[in-house]
């Protein structure tokens, strides 16, 4: 709607300005001046009834007429288009978009969410939360609106299958792309273009048939959910374990006294801890938070780690524990020799 509508403007005043010229030229033919001969143009384009500049011969007249009836439906169509250009807001959102795009221009290090539905909303709300910057990928014209609305919100409105579009959101600055349209081979066909602009990006899809995530996987995606079969699993879950899932959720989607999960690097690991084991950093007396998950170079995964484990800067932590005693925990585990 909104691009007609430009189309329309655009189109209305080169027919103007094309009578106007028309107009100007035939005036100065009849021995009008330059200034003479526009404003003649003009008030008669307008019918406002002013008198001539000058007397009209015969064919001063035929040409007056000839413009009046050329000029009159365009006129009016003019002001119709123009009232409608301001009416729709279809110039304030123009302007939304350039200011947006602006900004779009300068952002890296961000996370790129093809498609603003259920899933793209949520992911959108959570990166939001963990102060990750995002841009938004979406064609469909009430959601962009909702958009433009939305204080911060950085967006590109278009088809996230157009290469040209995936270019806007400069994909190879991004850190992540996440892909949730509705059409497993949409998504399919993301992941590809998304690889070829860059091709060290993490990408997560979404899909939906149980053989897509495998073909998702080979064209270049991280890592591929499933939504429905994880509500599947989740159902189950609630009743064989209701109590655990209900205890997960509540840890992982909910703030308790702002506890959280954090995953903690350790390449900033002082070299007064490298080598340690997890008992000697004694990281529940000191920080009050409590290491539950390792994660090794070779990306092995270790689910509460035993005491004795020894730590090295390739490590990945994941702990328990407040904001506060989370921060503190990365404070004391990445301070230098001197203790400052």
């Amino acid at each position: 709607m909104k691009r007609n509508s430009v189309k329309h403007a655009y189109l209305t005043l080169g027919l103007l300005l094309s009578v106007v010229v028309i107009g100007t030229i035939g005036y100065s033919l009849l021995g009008f001046t330059t200034s003479e001969a526009i404003y003649q143009t003009i008030i008669t384009i307008a019918t406002v009834g002013f008198e001539e500049v000058h007397q009209l011969d015969n064919r001063g007249m035929w040409f007056t007429s000839f413009l009046v009836v050329v000029s009159i439906g365009i006129f009016f169509y003019a002001v119709t288009s123009f009232t409608r250009y301001i009416v729709e807001g279809v110039f304030r959102n123009t302007y939304k978009d350039s200011k947006v795009k602006r900004k779009s221009e300068k952002i890296s290090d961000h996370v790129v969410i093809c498609g603003y539905g259920r899933n793209g909303k949520q992911a959108a709300i959570e990166l939001y939360e963990h102060n990750v910057k995002v841009v938004i990928i979406e064609k469909n014209q009430e959601i962009i609106q909702v958009l433009r609305e939305t204080p911060g919100m950085l967006y590109v409105e278009g088809d996230a299958t157009d290469e040209e579009v995936l270019r806007q959101t400069h994909l190879g600055s991004a850190r992540a792309m996440i892909t949730t349209l509705p059409e497993d081979a949409d998504n399919l066909f993301v992941v590809l273009s998304a690889k070829e602009l860059n091709p060290d990006i993490k990408i997560i899809s979404r899909a939906s048939l149980d053989n897509s995530d495998v073909k998702l996987k080979r064209a270049g995606a991280t890592n591929v959910i499933m939504p429905d079969k994880i509500g599947g699993q989740r159902m189950a879950k609630l009743v064989a374990q209701p109590d655990v899932v209900e205890f997960i959720e509540l840890m992982l989607l909910q703030s308790i006294d702002s506890v959280v999960l954090e995953e903690i690097s350790c390449h900033n690991l002082a070299s007064c801890f490298a080598g340690k084991s997890i008992s000697e950093l004694d990281v529940r007396n000191n920080s009050g938070a409590n290491i539950i998950g390792l994660k090794r170079e070779d990306k092995s995964y270790m689910i509460n780690p035993v005491p004795e484990t020894a730590l090295v800067s390739s490590d990945k932590l994941f702990a328990l524990g407040t904001k506060s005693q989370i921060n503190h925990l990365i404070k004391t585990i990445t301070i230098d020799d001197t203790g400052t």
